[in-house]
């Protein structure tokens, strides 16, 4: 009779024990941050305090690290010092005075029982002008290198482009990267002391993907998962001002072949391969293409009214095309810029010409004061007639030789380059308006010219492409989207095998 009872009971029990310790354990707070000092000697950890939102650090676990003397005068100052050198602290005041120089700090001192907290700050603005070894507060990581080490901030992006990916590495400063291939990751070890990298670099990205997630193998090695979609890579590195940039563009294996018909002979399985279409390798007259994000830095271009900025859209179209170009045309794309910095315009030409550009496309998007204007439109060069006539006149020149002597040239100016490859600028305008149409939205008036400063000095055939308008909500929602990306790239990607396989090796016209 007392069995069930019993039972119920005990069942019940077990349940409200259940019950309190998943509420315990849910009330357990969150671990407290702290901030890793990394030196030669090694790595040490110092406990943050949250302060009205505000990181803290205790001054004597400074004094510990540091070595300072720190002490509560009578009028309620507070000093700390290191090897003579004095820093003065007042309560209620963002300011301190180092060396007789004042400084500002984002709060003033805490105080906390007998501690006394100052703002994380204080570590390289009052404590750095004072210390013997260089003090490399990086706040958003919550590390602080001490002395003369190699510690690049590491950023990682992953773009998927249909059947192959992009990932890129940055690393600044520059730090140079080796990369092993084993089973089902790659390894890229970077020549540094320490990496100053999120962790994971790179969360899971799903097993469908050719790249599942980027982790932290040991302090300066990072591993890449592969999925079982993964083929093969292509890496390349390039300075960027003070920044080093891995880019590996990833590879996916050939889908299977289907199943032959009931009777029939199988014929043994080729091997699998990246893909790559046939016209991979072939000998062409374009080798070299130049791509110019417009804008970049401190120059936004145009935004639209929920805050998309050009600079931002041409620089993602501008990276997924040449991982498609590079990837299935085997050709060399160089990009004016791979990073949100200026460049100025004259520059971007520039950069196409010493690189010897076969082809130079500048992407940008529009803008107007009238909402409804939309369409992308391609623009040629423009000139006046007397600068025209100036350069189909050219002139000559004599310049040295190398064995002696003196040989003439045919000199055209600089800022009049383009005038020699009008023809063939607007032969690969008229290719990519074919390209566009029912891929891309285009204007009425789709292909038009201008005396666009960014073309003149191309000394190649050359092209601006404004993509839409920003300043039509409908487009500027468009634009923004993956598939308008997917459509604009794959439309500049055969735009881009049709005249090439239009050209003569030796340049001709179309």
């Amino acid at each position: 009779m007392n069995a069930r009872p019993r039972s119920v009971l005990s069942v019940a029990a077990t349940v409200a024990f259940l019950s309190a310790l998943a509420a315990g354990l849910s009330s357990q707070p969150a671990p407290s941050p702290s901030l890793t000092l990394l030196a030669k000697e090694g790595r040490r950890a110092l406990p943050l305090t949250m302060v009205a939102d505000q990181e803290f650090v205790a001054l004597d676990d400074l004094a510990s690290a540091f070595q300072l003397t720190v002490r509560e005068e009578s009028l309620g100052a507070i000093t700390v010092t290191y090897k003579g050198k004095t820093i003065v602290l007042t309560p209620e005041q963002a300011l301190a005075s180092v060396s007789g120089r004042l400084i500002s700090l984002p709060a003033p001192p805490s105080r906390t029982g007998r501690r006394w907290l100052v703002p994380v700050e204080f570590i390289n603005r009052a404590l750095g002008p004072i210390y013997d070894s260089r003090l490399d507060l990086r706040k958003a990581s919550r590390l602080l290198v001490i002395g003369d080490l190699r510690v690049p901030r590491i950023t990682v992006r992953y773009e998927p482009l249909g059947a192959s990916a992009r990932l890129t590495i940055d690393a600044t400063p520059r730090a140079q990267a080796t990369i092993t291939q084993e089973t089902d990751h790659l390894t890229i070890k970077f020549d540094a002391d320490a990496l100053d990298a999120p962790n994971p670099p790179l969360p899971a990205q799903g097993g469908q993907n050719l790249v599942q997630g980027v982790r932290i193998v040991d302090a300066i090695t990072l591993a890449v998962d592969v999925g079982p979609r993964f083929g093969g890579f292509k890496a390349t590195s390039q300075p960027t001002d003070n920044t080093l940039q891995l880019v590996m563009d990833l590879l996916a294996l050939q889908t299977e072949a289907p199943a032959p018909p009931a009777g029939a002979s199988t014929p043994a399985p080729a091997p699998l391969q990246p893909e790559l279409p046939p016209s991979f390798g072939q000998p062409s007259a374009v080798r070299t293409i130049a791509i110019d994000p417009g804008h970049g830095g401190d120059d936004d271009g145009v935004k639209s009214a929920s805050g998309a900025k050009e600079k931002d859209l041409t620089l993602t179209a501008a990276r997924r095309a040449k991982s498609v170009i590079e990837a299935r045309l085997g050709l060399h794309v160089l990009l004016t810029r791979d990073d949100d910095r200026n460049v100025p315009i004259d520059e971007r030409t520039a950069i196409a010409n010493n690189n010897k550009a076969d082809l130079f496309i500048s992407l940008h998007v529009n803008g107007s004061v009238r909402p409804g204007t939309a369409g992308a439109v391609i623009y040629c060069a423009e000139f006046d007639k007397d600068a025209a006539r100036t350069a189909a006149a050219g002139g000559a020149g004599r310049v040295p030789s190398f064995g002696g002597g003196s040989r003439e040239i045919e000199l055209v100016p600089w800022d009049l380059a383009q005038t020699r490859h009008l023809d063939q600028s607007q032969a690969f305008a008229s290719v990519l308006e074919q390209q566009f149409r029912d891929r891309v939205p285009l204007a009425a008036r789709s292909i038009d010219r201008a005396p666009l400063r960014v073309l003149e000095s191309a000394n190649m055939p050359a092209v601006v492409i404004e993509m839409g308008y920003l300043t039509n909500a409908d487009q500027a929602k468009m634009l923004t989207g993956d598939a308008f990306q997917h459509a604009l790239v794959t439309a500049l990607f055969d735009a881009v095998v049709k005249f090439r396989d239009t050209i003569t090796p030796a340049g001709g016209t179309p």
